[in-house]
């Protein structure tokens, strides 16, 4: 898997076993960048993964010129594989991973608006899509993104776009009224 535009464009990562997780396919990733790049600057902006899997999102953000990304995972198997693509990368860059369950880890960060975008993509028959999105909203000071396959009730959410690849949805939605 590589880096698909930045200053580290081209650049491998190792990805986990595809049993336990479900990277996020390049030209879903570039369009998700691309999409973003044309709606903020990214310079002084900070990214969440909430889910990172492999952590190409983060890399791909800090890539691309987002000033931080945070990455969490549970799973410790993955989480020692991301950490061991990070090291490359967070001596000169603002990278965090964390390991831990992200609904626990974000909740107690409930009340300040830590990140300008942050990105969703859960296993995707988790049945976490709502929690995750409330959760999210508590913590977000611009876009939250979703990546899923089941239809969810957004409703009440102010979406900005929604495109689709295959059987998987890319939501943009706005937390700024």
């Amino acid at each position: 898997m590589n880096i698909t535009a930045g200053k580290y464009k081209g650049q491998k990562i190792t990805a986990p076993d595809e049993k336990i997780t479900r990277p996020t396919l390049s030209k879903v990733r570039m369009s998700v960048f691309n999409t973003l790049q044309a709606m903020i600057n990214f310079e002084d902006k900070s990214f969440l993964d909430m889910f990172s899997g492999s952590g190409i999102m983060g890399l791909e953000a800090i890539s691309r010129g987002f000033k931080s990304a945070v990455l969490i995972e549970k799973n410790k198997k993955v989480h020692s594989i991301i950490k061991s693509n990070l090291k490359k990368y967070e001596s000169e860059n603002d990278i965090k991973l964390l390991l831990g369950d992200s609904l626990n880890i974000c909740q107690k960060l409930c009340g300040k608006r830590y990140f300008d975008i942050i990105y969703i993509d859960p296993p995707y028959f988790s049945e976490i899509y709502e929690k995750s999105l409330e959760t999210a909203l508590k913590i977000s000071s611009g876009i939250i993104i979703l990546e899923h396959i089941i239809p969810l009730d957004l409703t009440n959410y102010n979406i900005i776009k929604q495109k689709q690849y295959g059987d998987k949805y890319i939501t943009f939605i706005s937390t700024i009224d």
